[in-house]
C-alpha cells in the first residue's frame, strides 16, 4: 500500500517565521515541502522562485515538490537540476512534448510529475502516466490559495486512482486545492495518497502548527 505524505504549502507560510516552520516540519517528520513557481504568465500571480528553493534546500533535506505554474517548463529544467531528486511538477498543455519534458526531467535526476487543473481531463495525460512518479490532481484553479473546491475533481481523484491501480503504477496520487478538516477524508477515500497542506487546514489562521499539523496526520491514520 502507498504511504500517505504530507506536503505544506510553503506560499502559504509565514515568511518572516521560516525558520521556525521549518524547523517544526523537520521535528514532525514532514514528508515533502510543496513550492509554487508562478510567472505570472501561465496563471495572473507571482509564485515563490528557484532562489527560494535552493535556501530552503541548504536548510532542510526534506524533499521538494516543485509546481510549476509556468509556459515552457523545458527552459527551467536546469535551474531546479541542484535539487536533485525533488518532484518537478509542470502542466502538460504548457508542453509542445510532453513525453520529451518528462525524458529531460528525469535526465536531470528530478522526479517527474503532471499536474492536472480542473478543466484538463485525465484522458489527456493516461498515455503519459507510465513515464512519471506522481500526477497532482488540482482541486482548485491554479493561481491563489484559499479558493473553494471546484465540483467534480473529487471524482478525477477516484477516476485516476482506478485507472493507475489496474495499471498496476507506482504512482503517488497528490491533490492541492482546498484540503481542508472536511474535504481530506473525502479526498484520501478517493485515493490521494499526498496531500498539499494550505490555509484551509495547518495554515489557518490562529492555533499552533505542530498541533495543526498531529491533527492533519491523525485524520489520515483515522480515515485509512
Amino acid at each position: 500500500m502507498m504511504t500517505h505524505k504530507i506536503s505544506p504549502s510553503m506560499m502559504c507560510a509565514d515568511f518572516l517565521d521560516l525558520r521556525e516552520v521549518l524547523d517544526i516540519f523537520i521535528d514532525e517528520g514532514i514528508d515533502y515541502l510543496h513550492i509554487d513557481i508562478m510567472d505570472g504568465h501561465y496563471v495572473p500571480n507571482f509564485g515563490l522562485s528557484v532562489d527560494f528553493c535552493r535556501a530552503v534546500h541548504a536548510y532542510t533535506r526534506i524533499p521538494l515538490d516543485i509546481h510549476l505554474m509556468v509556459d515552457n517548463p523545458d527552459d527551467h529544467v536546469s535551474s531546479f537540476a541542484p535539487f536533485r531528486g525533488a518532484v518537478f511538477g509542470f502542466h502538460p498543455e504548457t508542453s509542445l512534448d510532453p513525453p520529451e519534458t518528462i525524458r529531460r526531467v528525469r535526465n536531470a535526476g528530478l522526479r517527474p510529475a503532471l499536474v492536472l487543473k480542473p478543466d484538463i481531463p485525465l484522458e489527456k495525460v493516461k498515455p503519459f502516466l507510465n513515464q512519471i512518479d506522481l500526477l497532482n490532481v488540482l482541486t482548485v484553479n491554479p493561481g491563489y490559495s484559499g479558493q473553494p473546491l471546484v465540483p467534480g475533481t473529487i471524482e478525477k481523484i477516484t477516476e485516476a486512482a482506478a485507472w493507475i491501480a489496474r495499471e498496476d503504477l507506482p504512482l503517488e496520487i497528490e491533490v492541492d486545492g482546498n484540503v481542508s478538516w472536511k474535504n481530506l477524508p473525502v479526498m484520501l477515500k478517493a485515493g490521494a495518497t499526498v496531500f498539499v497542506a494550505g490555509t484551509s487546514s495547518i495554515f489557518s489562521s490562529g492555533g499552533d502548527l505542530r498541533a495543526k499539523l498531529r491533527r492533519f496526520r491523525s485524520l489520515i491514520e483515522a480515515h485509512s
